[in-house]
């Protein structure tokens, strides 16, 4: 059943200061997604493949602060992921349909083939999720099309057979403020990634990454429809693809992964050993990382003053008086996966501390989720970075991000409440900081359901669960299910 408008939940929490701290941002970041970026879908430029719904005939858009339009492939599959899809189906389902394209001479539709390539594959990974929220058929039957053509057209162009990992630029940047010199270089009069030689060959942990959640996706996508040799395919390949990034970018001696493999540059084959953020938050997320690994990974992240950063530490050219846009920056999206990563791995005072420092970083610039922060200062800060001239220049960083408000969404929904989206159903492995108190979703639209979901005690490990007043061996719900359903869950082992 499609729902056309959105269904949004209350949060709360029993102590007044957590209510005044956390619960009254999850307002902000509800009303930064619906009443400030849900905006119409322009049938000719938002509706390209013809699959857009009207009505809705709405999407979310990227933020308050861009000249429209704004038909960015990365934000919209983000954001329906971190949240859109399951607080509004249908806009979610309009997002993601609104960066699709038909294919060359007006094939079969695949996701817009701009000059971004890196970043097309995060919308299979956002597709998959939407079919989890809704249960949708016949989206599912279309975006399955739609995913495995985009992604043949980008193992065709960007695979290197040699290395066995896929070539570009990273998953969040697309500035060169985000790459050690190589690829950047002195002279060359632009911000953008690709102008710079050899930039393309780059072989990066988060995008590579990302392609392995892409043939999970499409592995989960092809068994739901019964093609069972494609769903072996993928399958086979993710397993390939993650023993290539191992065997690349992951650094014993270090307990975590680097940046970036060299492609045809100066330093060709060589590992840059920055932190990357999102490569480490979706190396944990998308499973490329085991268990050890990622127990070590999380032990060894660095942390600024306020919050996970997008590469760390500063290049040559960057300094904590002059920071890098794409460099020792707290993108909230970027923090806030790597939140969700924490608390996926039951690493409870990480998420705690996520949490935290993305609620201050809001808090401080009223309410309103900036693109990116100072990561020493916490003020609202665009970074520096090369620019048409050539030379450094200040950046803004743009307001009303929506991919900032979701990404606080993700951490509550996915990290504290623990939503785990099957096929079958929805399970919930929470994670409650001690010190929280007792908190509460109520109202949360799933499928057929609406749930209050309530949580008390602190930690990750489920002591008691009750469903409906009936004692329950595990907080789960079948995804035929219909009604209304309180789920009350006691946490212990913080």
């Amino acid at each position: 059943m499609r729902r056309v408008v959105y269904d949004l939940p209350t949060l709360s929490f029993d102590a007044s200061a957590l209510q005044d701290r956390l619960g009254t941002l999850y307002d902000a970041a509800l009303t930064d997604i619906v009443g400030i970026n849900t905006t119409y879908a322009v049938p000719g430029t938002y509706d390209k493949a013809g699959l857009v719904s009207y009505p809705p005939g709405s999407l979310v858009r990227a933020g308050g602060g861009y000249p429209e339009p704004q038909r960015w492939t990365r934000d919209a599959a983000i954001n329906a992921w971190s949240g859109v899809s399951l607080l509004g189906p249908s806009v979610g389902e309009n997002t993601l349909w609104s960066v699709v394209d038909p294919g060359e001479g007006g094939g079969a539709p695949v996701v817009q083939q701009d000059n971004q390539w890196w970043d097309q594959v995060v919308w299979i990974v956002g597709a998959w999720n939407h079919y989890l929220v809704t249960g949708d058929r016949d989206f599912l039957t279309t975006a399955y099309g739609v995913a495995a053509r985009t992604l043949a057209l980008r193992r065709a162009a960007n695979f290197n057979d040699s290395a066995g990992l896929f070539q570009g630029p990273g998953y969040m940047n697309d500035g060169i403020a985000g790459y050690p010199a190589p690829p950047w270089a002195a002279g060359v009069d632009s911000s953008f990634v690709l102008d710079y030689p050899h930039a393309d060959e780059l072989m990066v942990l988060s995008t590579n990454c990302l392609y392995h959640g892409a043939y999970l996706a499409l592995d989960s996508m092809a068994s739901a429809l019964g093609h069972t040799s494609a769903a072996s395919g993928y399958r086979t390949a993710a397993t390939s693809l993650r023993s290539a990034i191992d065997r690349h970018l992951w650094r014993e001696e270090a307990g975590t992964y680097g940046y970036l493999v060299h492609g045809g540059d100066a330093r060709a084959g060589q590992v840059d050993t920055s932190q990357e953020g999102a490569g480490l938050a979706l190396a944990v997320l998308f499973g490329v990382a085991d268990r050890r690994r990622t127990r070590l990974l999380l032990d060894h992240a660095h942390w600024q003053p306020h919050g996970i950063v997008n590469v760390w530490p500063h290049f040559p050219r960057f300094s904590d008086d002059r920071p890098g846009r794409h460099n020792v920056m707290v993108w909230p999206m970027v923090h806030s996966l790597f939140g969700h990563a924490a608390a996926q791995a039951g690493r409870t005072d990480l998420f705690a501390r996520a949490v935290d420092d993305l609620a201050e970083l809001v808090h401080g610039t009223g309410d309103s989720f900036y693109e990116l922060y100072n990561s020493v200062t916490g003020a609202a800060d665009g970074g520096w970075q090369s620019d048409g001239s050539g030379s450094q220049s200040h950046f803004d960083s743009q307001p009303d991000q929506a991919w900032s408000a979701t990404g606080y969404l993700r951490l509550i929904h996915h990290g504290l409440l623990g939503l785990r989206l099957s096929a079958d159903g929805l399970r919930l492995a929470p994670s409650l900081p001690e010190g929280w108190g007792s908190v509460a979703l109520r109202g949360l639209a799933y499928r057929d359901m609406t749930l209050d979901i309530e949580l008390t005690g602190a930690g990750n490990r489920i002591h008691d669960c009750v469903i409906d007043g009936r004692r329950a061996r595990n907080p789960s719900l079948p995804a035929h299910g219909t009604g209304h359903h309180t789920v009350r869950i006691a946490l212990s082992g913080a």
